[in-house]
């Protein structure tokens, strides 16, 4: 068995698509290689600012010869699909396929057989086609070439069992073509030149010389036990951030952390507005005090090992944060001077989308909204309380005219909080205008105060019936004004905070509710509720009271996790099926079995059993339901397991010499299935 190392050395990649293009690295040529026949035993991709690796061990040096059967068109097909099939099997007439009658017809058949070889003369087409495939969400050209590759790519190592294999890529132009080669460089500063490498170990052992860490994760530990020790040692608390951890991880390929300070005169500013400055535009970990407080202290993770032990460095950083941050406290200052009503003017300048208006009509739509929506909000649901309700829909949206939010748009809301705090408005006015954009995502908090889940489901909804009524709906992947996320974001407030908000109230398009299903159920799959279950419930149609659904959904999946509901759900089935089946037959058999069963009709015992057990059953259901106990409703249906087994054991439902009969029975299957189906749809469930 042999190793595969493959090493693509390019300009700096942007962090952000490292650990993807990985991975695709490795897919692609882990598929290239079962596609040629090859087996392996482990592949591992790493991503540097400038590389991407990847090992393959346990190749085999030899491949065996593989055969492959393809099936073809039916004998007598049109001649293109016949052409289609032979120039796909790489045959060069029907001679050398075979006839076969297969039970449903005679088909053409090849026989494709691969002969083995050396697996190095294999290995180019493999990596050829895997560098061609790999999907850089944005690329470029250089020089003269045609290629597109994320950024100029300048050496291929390319090993297997410790030898080059032959091969390249031509940048295109009049660029030489970059050859596999077994040649590669260390760090850009803290080492010079090339050198040579025999196979994986050598590759990062000589990297690690070279002041390259290959693996991310290893670098992700170094500057996390760098940068809290540097933090212990001031006094301070490094505020976690694995997402800037995973981002900055990739911007160094020998990480150095360092201590940086914030000039005092800032530390009034809004911790966002540090943070921000920081995080979004620097890169830098910001610091907590044991309060919990941000302290004025940042770490740097610098890409070079320092001199003068990085005190240079960190100078030039705390003057780029102290120009940005200057900045930040003049609009922070200026700001203050204007009140946010007196803000609210200018949203007529701002506009929301073309099609639907400005800022200023959209915050109309949101405060009429927000009156509705605080109706079924306990606690903003009074004059009072609807007056507070009616102030932050109005000012929400009145600090995207500041000129903070227009320096750092990421603090939008939080800002105007702040604003409305400095204002002595209420706190539950000021706490709402923070909120609203609230959840931003699914590790985000939820508004939990009465005016912020108020103001914060209208601001949703708004966007959600307005971009429907428009035709911008997602697509695909596509979703530029964030719906999903919004619709999520609905979900998750009116769930967490248990409101009995009923969706229909404020949308009638059908696609929209179809849309708020999916999003539930993607949501409820993430917490390990089965899809067939929420679309039993779904089926119903009527349900948008999501408390109300998702307890339905608990009832149902808990009961079918039980022997009764298992057993039960086998006996709904084949009473279903028997009606479908002669409801197929006879379209007019629907009208005659939706009444209840005539009870001078039964005659067998076990069909009696049924109906009583049925008549008690209906009984408990029927109140269970109206008091939404949809535990009790499952519980009762438990009543009919016994009594059907046996009915499905004794009693046969179309006795086709008594009408009257077999309809009577097949009203008391029906009325099984009704029964049932008023919890949920049990048909959908899939076993």
């Amino acid at each position: 068995m042999a190793e595969l190392l493959l090493e693509l050395l390019s300009e700096e990649i942007p962090a952000r698509m490292q650990a993807r293009e990985a991975e695709d690295l490795k897919r692609l040529v882990c598929d290239g290689l079962k596609g040629a026949g090859l087996e392996f035993g482990s592949a591992l991709a790493f991503a540097t600012p400038r590389r991407l690796a990847l090992v393959v061990d346990g190749i085999p040096a030899m491949r065996e010869d593989v055969s492959e059967e393809r099936r073809g068109p039916r004998v007598g097909a049109p001649d293109n699909a016949v052409q289609g099939f032979l120039k796909g099997a790489g045959l060069a007439s029907l001679d050398q396929a075979e006839k076969r009658d297969t039970g449903k017809g005679e088909f053409w058949f090849a026989v494709i057989t691969r002969k083995g070889g050396p697996t190095e003369a294999a290995l180019p087409g493999v990596l050829d086609a895997a560098l061609k495939a790999l999907p850089w969400p944005k690329s470029m050209k250089w020089g003269s070439g045609t290629m597109q590759w994320v950024r100029p790519l300048q050496s291929i190592v390319a090993l297997f069992d410790g030898k080059v294999l032959a091969g390249e890529v031509a940048p295109g132009g009049s660029m030489a073509p970059v050859k596999f080669g077994d040649t590669t460089r260390g760090h850009r500063f803290l080492s010079q030149g090339t050198f040579r490498v025999s196979g994986f170990a050598d590759y990062r052992a000589k990297l690690a010389a070279a002041h390259v860490v290959l693996d991310p994760a290893e670098r992700k530990k170094i500057i996390l036990a760098g940068a809290e020790k540097l933090c212990a040692d001031a006094q301070v608390t490094l505020k976690a951030d694995d997402g800037l951890l995973d981002e900055v991880a990739g911007l160094v390929e020998w990480p150095v952390p360092l201590l940086g300070t914030i000039d005092a005169q800032f530390m009034d500013v809004p911790p966002e507005v540090l943070i921000v400055s920081m995080k979004t535009h620097q890169r830098y970990f910001a610091t907590t005090k044991a309060d919990g407080s941000l302290a004025n202290r940042f770490v740097v993770v610098a890409n070079t090992v320092a001199r003068d032990g990085g005190r240079t460095i960190v100078d030039g950083n705390e003057r780029v944060l102290r120009a940005r941050l200057s900045d930040a406290k003049f609009f922070w200052d200026q700001d203050r001077k204007v009140r946010l009503e007196d803000r609210v003017p200018a949203l007529k300048d701002i506009v929301f989308h073309a099609k639907l208006g400005t800022q200023a009509e959209r915050v109309q739509r949101i405060a009429a909204l927000a009156t509705r929506v605080a109706r079924f909000v306990p606690g903003a649901d009074k004059a009072a309380d609807e007056a507070q309700v009616m102030m932050a829909a109005e000012l929400c949206k009145a600090d995207l005219t500041s000129g903070m939010v227009g320096e750092f748009p990421e603090v939008q809301g939080i800002m105007g909080r702040y604003y409305a705090l400095g204002e002595k408005l209420p706190a539950a006015v000021a706490d709402a205008i923070g909120d609203h954009y609230a959840p931003a995502g699914p590790n985000d908090r939820c508004p939990s105060a009465p005016v912020s889940i108020a103001v914060a489901l209208a601001d949703k909804l708004d966007a959600l019936v307005s971009f429907w009524s428009i035709g911008e709906k997602p697509t695909g992947s596509r979703d530029p004004y964030a719906l999903r996320r919004a619709a999520l974001g609905v979900i998750r407030i009116v769930v967490e905070n248990r409101l009995r908000l009923p969706l229909k109230n404020f949308f009638q398009q059908a696609d929209l509710l179809d849309f708020f299903a999916e999003r539930l159920k993607v949501q409820m799959r993430e917490k390990g509720v089965r899809h067939d279950v929420v679309d039993a419930v779904l089926a119903l149609g009527s349900e948008d009271d999501l408390v109300r659904l998702l307890a339905r959904v608990e009832a149902v999946q808990g009961f079918l996790a039980s022997e009764d509901g298992r057993n039960l759900l086998t006996a709904y089935g084949r009473a279903a099926n028997i009606v479908r089946a002669e409801e197929k037959k006879d379209k007019a058999l629907a009208a005659k079995i939706a009444a209840a069963p005539e009870t001078g009709l039964l005659e067998q015992a076990e069909e009696k059993a049924v109906a009583q057990a049925l008549t008690g059953v209906k009984e408990r259901v029927g109140p269970a339901l109206q008091k939404e106990d949809f535990s009790g409703a499952m519980k009762a249906f438990a009543g009919l397991r016994a009594p059907l087994d046996t009915f499905f054991d004794k009693v046969t439902v179309n006795v086709t010499d008594k009408p009257d009969l077999r309809l009577n029975r097949l009203r008391l299957l029906n009325q099984i299935r009704a029964t049932m189906d008023s919890v949920a749809d049990f048909s959908k469930i899939e076993g």
